[in-house]
């Protein structure tokens, strides 16, 4: 009888939300807020500040919940960020690198700013999406629909790109996110998510254990910059293989010139598709908390980055440090560098055109 009662009256951990008034403020004269979105045993915190995910809460074996997801306390913390900054974010428009901020449409070139490296452009530039206000169209209890018109000329790049997106929480855990965009000047679009995830939870050591499973039997060799060389490369008889699902840490030192290249893992994986829609493109097992992450994408890559650069003087909501290879990014996207790779599927969206993009994080535990 004891030992019934104590089972009883112990306690399972429970979500911990962020403070909506950390978030409440104006940017370049937009409101900025938090929004708490839930479904099933998943609740999302999200800013309109570059679209980002501040927290993630799903529950392990047990049932005890934890923030599976790298963020920052305020905003404040994300508009000035003493170390990564793109916790969270949506990034582009064109995410990834672009080879010394240069590319050419239709016997133009553009030119876009050189924020990385001091050779290319990341993740749009200084001001990509991630820097932005994104306006609220529609709110409920699960979904958030927003919207930015990403200026012609803005951070260099042609256009009046209009830009549609919702998140949903489903009732069946999975965290969804949906992309639009229209264009009246042909230009370059690869969108992507871009959340830090630690399946331990938010500064709980290395994701060094965690299993991964890679739906892909090529991926995109780098220069030493995270350039893609334009070749396409089988992952068989390699440290890129992961159709079998195996820990990240296994062979992530291995005497490898992409791993070098890397610093780790941070490479496009071309995924290994039937069709056109949502199909399996990831899966992420935790074996000590049991949770389960499996992505779903219509899209045709999927950049895998294993967190190499975080060296512990930045911290995460909670104020622990976030350590090297302490968190993992799944950004779902067409191939990084197609502005600049003619081989590659083209990137390029004309008007008339929509692009369309959706991803699907589905939470579990086992």
């Amino acid at each position: 009888m004891f030992v019934l009662a104590a089972a009883c009256t112990s306690k399972v951990a429970e979500p911990v939300l962020l403070n909506p008034d950390d978030f409440k403020g104006e940017v370049d004269g937009n409101e900025v807020a938090l929004y708490t979105l839930k479904g099933g045993d998943l609740t999302l915190q999200v800013t309109n500040y570059g679209a980002r995910v501040a927290s993630i809460w799903t529950p392990d074996r047990d049932g005890n919940y934890a923030d599976v997801a790298v963020g920052r306390k305020s905003l404040e913390a994300y508009m000035n960020p003493p170390g990564e900054r793109f916790l969270g974010a949506c990034v582009g428009p064109v995410a990834n690198r672009i080879k010394e901020g240069t590319f050419t449409i239709d016997g133009e070139t553009y030119h876009t700013p050189i924020n990385d490296n001091g050779v290319n452009t990341l993740h749009g530039g200084f001001k990509g999406l991630d820097h932005v206000v994104w306006e609220v169209r529609e709110v409920t209890d699960s979904s958030l629909s927003l919207s930015y018109l990403h200026a012609d000329g803005q951070e260099g790049f042609p256009g009046n790109l209009l830009i549609a997106m919702t998140y949903t929480v489903t009732s069946d855990n999975c965290f969804r996110i949906d992309y639009e965009a229209t264009t009246d000047k042909p230009t370059h679009v690869n969108i992507a998510n871009h959340p830090f995830f630690n399946l331990k939870g938010e500064g709980e050591g290395t994701i060094l254990d965690h299993e991964i499973f890679i739906n892909a039997s090529r991926f995109l060799p780098v220069d030493t910059l995270g350039i893609p060389t334009g070749l396409i490369a089988p992952v068989e008889g390699t440290p890129m293989d992961f159709r079998t699902a195996r820990a990240i840490g296994e062979r992530i030192d291995e005497d490898f010139p992409q791993l070098a290249c890397g610093h780790g893992y941070d490479h496009n994986w071309c995924l290994d598709r039937s069709g056109e829609g949502l199909e399996l493109a990831c899966t992420v097992y935790e074996p000590g908390s049991g949770r389960f992450l499996e992505v779903f994408t219509d899209q045709i890559g999927l950049q895998f980055y294993s967190g190499n650069f975080f060296d512990g003087n930045d911290f995460g909501k909670n104020g622990k440090p976030l350590l090297y290879r302490s968190s993992f990014v799944l950004e779902t996207q067409r191939w990084p560098a197609a502005c600049n790779c003619p081989s590659f599927p083209s990137t390029l969206l004309r008007p008339g055109e929509t692009y369309t993009h959706t991803c699907v994080y589905r939470f579990s535990a086992k």
